[in-house]
């Protein structure tokens, strides 16, 4: 993150723009609109300019710019037509302390516009860090038709029964659910309607009966974060991890992904690996119980679906037992988005009408399957979690009576911009890959659907 976004009050502060033309026009349109006195130095100002610098009730200084220019303001806006002016004007400014922003070069300054929606008071900026402002503004188009008008009266209308309710709750956690609740209820639809009135009636009434008991019980979550990809999270799944007060999460979940939690989340890594567990299975169960009975609102992020090899229904045994209230959102599970991305049909009229899915290795770390029930010439068989016993899952399978030639991927890091996709033979995989570094989390996928790899791989990271 290059720029930190923030929101600024600029009532009654000076801001002084330095140029008069279109590009400080609309500068000036938008320091005006936030309340900013506008002061403009330039040897030729526009009309437009100069009406908004007298509403502000600041001043034009009809020259070129001089230092003492700079005495009294808040912040500067570089806007003239000529580089080194912008660079001179920047760095005066910046000896001072003061903000400068130069506008198209980014470079010259410390802070810079994005784009903006207004729903006041509701304001959400799009900022491109200065790459692209181009993109900038068309997500803002998309943003604006989309958002409807009223948002800003439902703010408003939050804000008046803020006090209410605080007094009503005085569990800020409470609080929060609340309003999350009022959020998914007709309120809402009420305001966006124009029926103000029935809308502050249903928020008075649903304040009044308000019970801090049961909107302070604790629930988990366990939710599946599907294979890599933040895309590929569901809507439902990215609704109750925003509303999580804590995250448990491991290592086959992405960066990418746990940063979609609240801000202010008590992130909690029980990451582990083969053989190397931060936390026990035992102890992560007991966390979800421990967190949930103080109340909170506890997801549980699980690399691709949580009841496919996720061990999710281990977790939920003593969620259950203890009386925790409980929901589970499935993810798309790891042979299904590796396969996709790898462009790997799993099954395919002309290849193989069933798939199995297996893991490669047991809770004792042996690779013991039922072979003879793998080796189907028609059938995709994918195992995970099998990096470790590649060489024995393909010398069993080719004992059992699978092909030696049969095509055989191995995908890491799957769905992710770090996909990597290997593929061979049963019987010479494990010697093309011997000594090279491959990536957890993999996949291996066997049968001959991986022969159309080469031709249907969309994916190209």
């Amino acid at each position: 993150m290059e720029f930190l976004p923030i929101s600024w009050r600029l009532q009654g502060k000076v801001a002084l723009l330095a140029g008069g033309g279109e590009v400080a026009l609309r500068k000036g349109r938008l320091l005006h609109r936030s309340g900013a006195v506008v002061n403009v130095v330039a040897p030729q100002v526009c009309d437009e300019l100069r009406a908004i610098v007298a509403q502000s009730g600041g001043a034009c200084i009809d020259r070129a710019f001089a230092s003492t220019d700079l005495d009294g303001a808040a912040l500067v806006i570089c806007a003239t037509d000529d580089r080194s002016t912008n660079a001179d004007i920047a760095s005066q400014a910046q000896q001072r302390g003061l903000p400068v922003n130069v506008v198209d070069d980014p470079s010259l300054g410390d802070f810079i516009f994005p784009a903006i929606v207004d729903r006041s008071p509701v304001l959400i900026s799009i900022s491109s860090s200065g790459a692209s402002p181009v993109l900038a503004r068309k997500l803002r188009a998309q943003l604006e038709s989309s958002l409807p008008a009223r948002w800003g009266r439902l703010a408003d209308l939050m804000a008046r029964f803020r006090q209410p309710l605080k007094e009503k709750l005085d569990n800020i956690g409470a609080r929060r659910l609340f309003w999350e609740q009022t959020l998914d209820s007709p309120v809402v639809e009420k305001v966006l309607a124009g029926k103000d009135s029935e809308a502050e009636a249903m928020l008075a009434a649903a304040i009044e009966s308000a019970d801090a008991a049961s909107l302070s019980r604790g629930e988990v979550y366990l939710v599946g974060a599907g294979p890599g990809d933040p895309d590929l999270l569901t809507f439902r799944a990215l609704r109750l991890l925003q509303k999580a007060d804590v995250v448990l999460y491991d290592r086959l979940v992405g960066k990418g992904i746990v940063d979609l939690a609240r801000r202010d989340a008590e992130l909690v890594y029980v990451g582990k690996a083969r053989d190397k567990h931060a936390l026990p299975q035992d102890n992560i169960n007991e966390l979800l119980v421990h967190y949930a009975k103080q109340g909170k609102k506890v997801c549980r992020l699980k690399g691709g679906d949580p009841f496919i090899f996720g061990r999710g229904g281990e977790e939920i045994d003593l969620i259950v037992a203890e009386g925790i209230d409980f929901q589970v959102v499935p993810g798309i599970t790891a042979a299904s988005g590796c396969a996709s991305y790898a462009g790997i049909p799993l099954t395919h009229r002309d290849h193989a009408q069933s798939v199995r899915f297996v893991t490669g290795h047991r809770k004792d770390g042996s690779v013991d399957l039922d072979w003879e029930h793998l080796v189907g010439e028609h059938e995709t068989v994918v195992f995970y979690m099998g990096l470790v016993g590649l060489r024995e899952i393909c010398s069993q399978l080719i004992a059992h009576g699978r092909a030696g030639d049969t095509p055989i991927a191995l995908v890491s890091r799957g769905t992710t911009n770090l996909q990597e996709v290997i593929t061979g033979t049963l019987n010479q995989l494990p010697d093309d890959i011997e000594g090279r570094e491959i990536h957890a989390p993999t996949l291996i996928i066997v049968g001959s659907v991986v022969s159309l790899h080469p031709k249907f791989n969309w994916f190209k990271p």
